[in-house]
C-alpha cells in the first residue's frame, strides 16, 4: 500500500514509518525541514517537502495514496499559545484530506487525544466526541476535527481516530514525562498534585506504532481505538520514580501551587483521565508487548536525557 503520512519524522511517526516499511507499505513522508528529509529518508521512505499549511500538496499526496495517516499537529504554536491557529491547521489538513479521498474507500487514520475525555472515570471506545461552546478555538477543537474524521465515513472514507494517551513513552521521548524529570530537577524535589490518585493512561511508542499500521489496514469505517497500555498510572506512582531514579524527596503539591511548580504540564498533570482499550483489543487483534510506564522509566533512560 502506498501510504502517505503527515508528522512522520516526529515522536510517533517516527515509529510508525518503520512499522508502515517493515509490514511491506511504501511510505512518503511530509517534511517541513531538510533535517526531517534525511530522517526519513534514512528510514526508507519517500520525502515530500512542505507543511500542514500547503493544503495543494496534502491534496494531491493524499490522491495519489492508498492511504493516509496524520500525525501532525502545529505543538510549537499550541504550547505558546495560540492553540486556535494549531486547531484551524489541523481542522483544514483533515478537510483536505477528506475531498481527496472521498468515494474511494481508502483509509484515513487521525491521531487524536484522551485526556479529559470522562474525567474520573474509564473512559472507552464508545464514549464519544462531544465538543462544547468553544469547540472551534478551545482544546475541544481536536474532539471537534475528530468528529470530522469519523464522519468522513458517510463519504466513502474507511475513517478511523486513534485517541493517544498523554503519555507516548520511550527511549528519546521529550515530551510530558520527560518535562516532569525537568521540574524535579529545577524544583529540586519530585511532585504530585493534591494527593496522587489521580491517573494517567500511557502506552509505549512501539505498541502505538503497531496499532496505527493496524487500522490503517484493516480498521471498519468510523472506529474509535484506544492504543492504551497503561489504563491509568496514579501520578503519584510516576513521582516517586523520579524521585528514586533522581535520588530527590517525592512531595505533594497543593493544587492551588501547582502551576508555579509546574508550568504549562500543572492542568494536564491535575486531570484524573483513565481509558480502556479492552475493545480496541478485540476488534484489531492488538496486544501491547513494550514495557508499561513504571518499568520503562525504570529502565533509567529518561534520565540521562531529560532536561528542563
Amino acid at each position: 500500500m502506498r501510504v502517505f503520512v503527515t508528522g512522520a519524522s516526529g515522536w510517533i511517526g517516527s515509529a510508525v514509518v518503520p512499522e508502515l516499511i517493515d509490514a511491506g507499505h511504501q511510505v512518503t513522508g511530509l517534511a517541513r525541514s531538510e533535517a526531517s528529509a534525511a530522517a526519513l529518508t534514512a528510514a526508507g521512505a519517500r520525502v515530500r517537502r512542505g507543511t500542514l499549511d500547503d493544503l495543494d500538496t496534502l491534496r494531491s499526496e493524499a490522491a495519489a495514496s492508498d492511504g493516509v495517516i496524520h500525525l501532525a499537529f502545529k505543538h510549537d504554536i499550541a504550547f505558546s499559545g495560540d492553540f486556535a491557529s494549531a486547531a484551524a491547521a489541523d481542522r483544514r489538513a483533515v478537510e483536505v484530506f477528506g475531498e481527496a479521498l472521498a468515494g474511494s474507500d481508502r483509509p484515513f487514520v487521525l491521531a487524536s487525544g484522551l485526556l479529559g475525555l470522562a474525567p474520573g472515570r474509564l473512559a472507552t471506545e464508545r464514549d464519544g466526541h462531544v465538543p462544547g461552546p468553544a469547540a472551534e478555538s478551545g482544546p475541544g477543537a481536536r474532539m471537534a476535527t475528530a468528529q470530522l474524521a469519523l464522519s468522513l465515513a458517510s463519504r466513502g472514507v474507511r475513517s478511523s481516530v486513534l485517541r493517544l494517551p498523554p503519555t507516548v513513552h520511550g527511549e528519546g521521548d521529550h515530551g510530558f514525562v520527560a518535562a516532569l524529570i525537568g521540574f524535579a530537577r529545577t524544583n529540586g524535589a519530585s511532585g504530585y498534585i493534591g494527593d496522587g490518585a489521580n491517573r494517567w493512561p500511557a502506552v509505549h511508542r512501539a505498541d502505538a506504532a503497531s496499532l496505527f499500521r493496524l487500522a490503517l489496514e484493516k480498521a471498519p469505517p468510523a472506529s474509535v481505538l484506544h492504543p492504551v497500555g497503561d489504563e491509568g498510572v496514579p501520578t503519584r506512582a510516576i513521582a516517586e520514580v523520579i524521585g528514586r531514579h533522581l535520588d530527590l524527596p517525592v512531595a505533594a503539591v497543593a493544587p492551588e501551587d501547582a502551576a508555579e511548580r509546574f508550568g504549562w504540564l500543572a492542568p494536564m498533570f491535575a486531570a484524573d483521565s483513565p481509558a480502556s482499550s479492552a475493545l480496541t483489543r478485540e476488534w484489531m487483534d492488538w496486544r501491547p508487548v513494550w514495557p508499561g510506564l513504571i518499568d520503562d522509566l525504570d529502565k533509567g533512560h529518561y534520565f540521562q536525557t531529560a532536561t528542563a
